[in-house]
């Protein structure tokens, strides 16, 4: 091995080896299967650090089942994610060509874009590679390759046909930039400082009713714009100021429309003016408001965010209606919104109806793919039945058929899942699956896979023109039969009937609506087992947090706080990052702030760490909490780990070179410290495998920290240096086999969470150990033997390092040098412990540098001495010959004095009320604890002052 641990020598190549050698594949054996598919990244991105975090928690489950001997698959994809596909290349277009989408066909467009596919796709899988992820590249699959294309017009087909499909006017999120309905998942709302007006809507004479106390109805609006396509006002019938009005009509102002004056608890008789104007083509609640009260609906807008030429107008049904005049006043024809806004305000002012203006905090809704202001728009699109198929989902999760971890998310489903809506699939785009819907001249609908297949189906003649729907699918339909289509439904294939249901699905709490929720409700709509049951797509969900920067913000480019994973890998230099995080931002003038944020963060850029350090880092902090807080100290720290790991093999490889190893038993006669690390590697087995059985990785990567750390490094490898160099040939020989057996063990044991590492380390153990197999990954994982386990062995251990323990801090409290051997007295010990002492004396006096270990049977009274009780047995220093006690008493009073001050600094706080009154509870909670240290250390130290005092006197 190398001297220093480099993991930019060993990474790629041992990849490449992993790769080459088909060590990803299934095995196709007749044991179980453990099946994951990934959650396909957008072809348009690079790997983040929620991809990152989200694939390597995958890549270590995979892992851990494939070295159980399970035959495992794990899908791999990407996603040819529609609108943010679609937007790249057109900026891409414009910035090339000086041209748009619309100065291309169709065909000629979309062919554009698979140019572009096949230059960046493999960017992301490129970046996968780097992370370790052992997928099975040769299944790799895309959203948009045949055999899942036929899968999703195929899924269309049967739920059309099924009467789950339908085509209707509904009000949606409206993008005037892309020109396309979006879901909600791509809606960002930001709290905005904005207007309030105040507008008088005319009250129409009542002959009936002559002593109308008000000429008007003043209504708050941040929108006034909507003013064109109102058709009521609403009043809450509680609301005694103006229900007397319910049944009357006023006037629209500027287009002299005559709405009613309806009553509705929607009204609010606490919010605004009481009277809420109601434009149920331009509002999701006026929507709800129109339907039920069978209002018309009036659209203002064009899909490119102006005001139409005239009013468009429909019935409550989204019916065609000539209620109204479709005339649009001329000077508001064209305007974009906002200009419209700023000309209607200037009418409504000069007709003396605008009453005042209010500065106010409005929530606006923002496109996060096009950074437009979203509009509610009444359009034509297609739409997918929920009810039934939802019904059947909850019924899965609620009888544990499908189990979500962390369980609390399970009530976030159920709780969506009750109240869900009818899906709106259809997408106003070119780059995606067409929907498999065609027409004649006569506007009737035809189904199928393509047009040959539906002039075949229903007899139609060539003569007959056929024009397919010109919208796609949203990209959620697609991806939500991952699970089934890249496995090759709809054909009965070898690896749907092998590997699905799959056992686990990965992802974040953010998509539990958009994506999780779908692929349930799809799945179990159209695969089922042999009884003809209804097949769940996976038993178990895994819900991360979300990785969030250092002071828990959410990372964004806008932010300047996005960390590339390859650049914790590879290392970069502040430059190279500076550019990076500043290239192509859409508020340039952001760019100085991102810089200084920078500079502060990384003066000297990120130094490289390797794969396995990130990974470790990622399996730390993959707690059951929602936020994940990123930790750059911590990654160094992990890396630090790696080294530690590196520098204990080679010393196990140096150590036993031309060792000839040989298997022995357990149960053989042996020293106390090999039988206890057995014992504790044991343990650690059982304990690890049961955190990831669980999914807490972060239990996981602690309890292997602790173990190669504290446990194998700190103490065994110490112990095993003594014996190397004092023991018989025989103990040593014994050694080195349960030294190499551990460290063998170990590495399989850590290869799910740092597998290149391992590997390199493991290509060197096998040699020594004779072993013949290739790869480290095709190993059988560490079992726990629940007959190995000696309670009195690891008592007598943990005796004998609580006893090592104290003679350090000994050393270290009272600055005695390694170099300077102390006795050391025993009494009041039992038959065991002199026995232990008697058998581990060379042990215990070299590894603690010592003089001599007495065990006496009087109290030793010759001189003072430090004392402390370990397990009943009283241990004894007799210090004061081998100190400068002047020197140490000074000290000690110096010290005691500073911790006095500290802890009257931390009693005034405690005891100040406004402290405990408004400082955070944890915050509290450390303050306490900190005095409960100190009181502590006050403690040794009164008794060390009081020791050498006395000692004072007694001379």
């Amino acid at each position: 091995m190398e001297k220093n641990y480099n993991p930019q020598n060993i990474e790629q190549s041992l990849y490449s080896f992993w790769e080459e050698n088909g060590y990803f594949k299934p095995n196709n054996s007749g044991k179980s299967t453990f099946c994951m598919m990934m959650p396909p990244p957008n072809i348009t991105g690079s790997l983040h650090m929620g991809h990152a975090f989200q694939q390597t928690i995958m890549d270590i489950l995979i892992r851990y089942h494939r070295m159980q001997g399970k035959n495992t698959f794990w899908q791999v994809g990407t996603d040819h994610a529609g609108i943010a596909t679609q937007i790249l290349v057109e900026r891409q277009i414009l910035l090339e060509e000086k041209k748009t989408k619309k100065d291309y066909s169709r065909d000629d467009f979309v062919k554009k874009i698979w140019t572009w596919k096949k230059k960046s796709s493999n960017i992301i899988t490129k970046q996968m590679r780097r992370l370790g992820v052992s997928v099975d590249w040769d299944r790799e699959k895309f959203t948009l390759d045949p055999d899942i294309s036929i899968a999703v017009r195929e899924a269309f087909i049967i739920f059309y046909k099924n009467n789950l499909i339908y085509q209707k006017k509904k009000l949606v999120h409206w993008d005037s930039k892309l020109e396309t309905v979006i879901s909600d998942l791509e809606v960002e709302h930001r709290l905005t400082k904005g207007k309030k007006w105040f507008i008088r809507y005319p009250i129409l004479e009542n002959n009936s009713c002559s002593k109308n106390k008000l000429k008007y109805l003043v209504v708050a609006t941040t929108r006034p714009e909507t003013l064109l396509g109102d058709t009521a006002i609403a009043i809450n019938p509680k609301d005694n100021r103006y229900n007397q009005y319910i049944g009357r009509t006023v006037i629209c102002p500027l287009i002299n429309r005559r709405i009613p004056i309806i009553g509705d608890k929607y009204a609010d008789t606490e919010k605004g003016t009481g009277c809420v104007k109601i434009t149920p083509a331009h509002d999701f609640n006026d929507y709800k408001v129109g339907f039920y009260h069978k209002l018309p609906m009036i659209n203002i807008f064009t899909f490119d965010g102006r005001i139409n030429s005239i009013f468009e107008i429909y019935n409550y049904k989204g019916k065609k209606s000539n209620e109204y005049s479709t005339f649009m006043p001329y000077q508001f024809q064209k305007l974009d919104i906002f200009s419209a806004r700023i000309k209607i305000i200037e009418e409504v002012k000069k007709l003396g109806l605008l009453e005042k203006i209010e500065e106010c905090n409005i929530t606006i809704p923002y496109s996060d793919r096009s950074g437009v202001i979203i509009q509610p728009m009444l359009t034509n699109q297609w739409y997918l039945k929920t009810s039934e198929l939802a019904k059947v989902a909850l019924h899965a999760v609620k009888n544990k058929k499908i189990k979500f971890i962390p369980e609390q998310y399970e009530s976030m489903y159920t709780s969506w899942m009750n109240n869900i809506e009818d899906w709106c699939i259809s997408r106003q785009l070119w780059w995606g699956h067409r929907i498999p819907v065609w027409y004649d001249n006569k506007k009737n609908i035809y189904i199928g896979q393509n047009e040959k297949e539906i002039r075949q189906e229903y007899s139609i003649s060539d003569n007959t023109l056929l024009e397919q729907e010109n919208d796609v699918l949203d990209t959620w339909f697609s991806s939500g039969l991952w699970t089934f289509s890249s496995l090759g439904w709809p054909k009965k294939t070898k690896f749907l009937k092998l590997f699905h249901p799959t056992d686990v699905l990965v992802s974040g709490f953010d998509i539990i609506f958009f994506w999780i929720a779908r692929m349930i409700m799809l799945t179990m709509y159209f695969v089922k087992d042999t009884h003809n049951n209804p097949e769940i797509p996976f038993k178990n969900v895994y819900i991360t947090g979300l990785i969030r920067d250092e002071y828990g913000k959410k990372m964004s480019k806008s932010k300047g706080n996005v960390i590339d994973p390859l650049d914790m890998i590879d290392g970069i230099s502040l430059n190279e990052l500076i550019k990076k995080r500043t290239n192509n931002l859409l508020q340039p003038n952001l760019s100085n702030k991102i810089i200084q944020r920078t500079i502060k963060q990384f003066p000297e850029g990120i130094k490289a760490t390797g794969t396995d350090a990130l990974r470790f880092t990622f399996s730390a902090l993959a707690s059951s909490t929602r936020d994940i807080q990123w930790d750059m100290n911590r990654l160094k720290g992990y890396r630090n780990f790696c080294n530690k790991l590196w520098n204990a093999s080679r010393f196990v490889l140096i150590n036993t070179e031309h060792h000839n190893f040989s298997k022995f038993n357990t149960k053989d006669k042996m020293l106390l410290i090999n039988k206890w690390i057995l014992i504790e590697f044991n343990d650690t087995v059982k304990l690890y495998r049961e955190s990831l059985d669980t999914y807490r990785f972060d239990i996981a990567a602690n309890i292997l920290y602790d173990f190669i750390w504290s446990v194998f490094c700190d103490w065994y490898l110490e112990f095993v240096k003594i014996i190397i160099k004092t023991s018989s040939s025989e103990e040593i020989h014994f050694t080195k086999n349960v030294l190499l057996h551990i460290l063998e063990l170990l590495l399989r044991l850590a290869h799910p969470i740092i597998p290149f590492i391992t590997e390199i380390i493991w290509q060197r153990v096998k040699i020594v150990k004779n072993i013949q197999e290739d790869t480290i990954m095709l190993q059988s994982f560490p079992k726990y033997n629940s007959e190995l386990f000696d309670k009195k062995t690891l008592i007598n251990m943990n005796w004998i390092k609580k006893i090592v323990t104290f003679l350090r801090n000994i050393r270290i409290n009272m600055n005695i040098s390694s170099k300077k051997l102390l006795p050391l007295f025993l009494y009041n010990t039992t038959s065991e412990q002199n026995k232990i002492i008697k058998e581990n004396i060379l042990l215990i006096k070299k590894i603690s540098f010592l003089d001599s270990i007495t065990i006496l049977s009087q109290k030793y009274d010759k001189d003072l001495c430090i004392k402390e009780i370990i397990d009943g047995a009283e241990i004894l220093i007799p210090m004061l010959k081998l100190i400068d006690k002047e020197a140490e008493l000074k000290r000690l009073l110096k010290e005691e004095k500073k911790i006095q001050i500290n802890i009257l600094k931390i009693k005034n706080k405690i005891l100040n009320k406004d402290f405990l009154d408004y400082a955070p509870k944890n915050i509290v909670i450390q303050e306490k604890n900190k005095l409960l240290k100190l009181n502590e250390i006050y403690i040794k130290l009164s008794e060390q002052i009081k020791i050498l005092t006395d000692s004072s006197k007694k001379k």
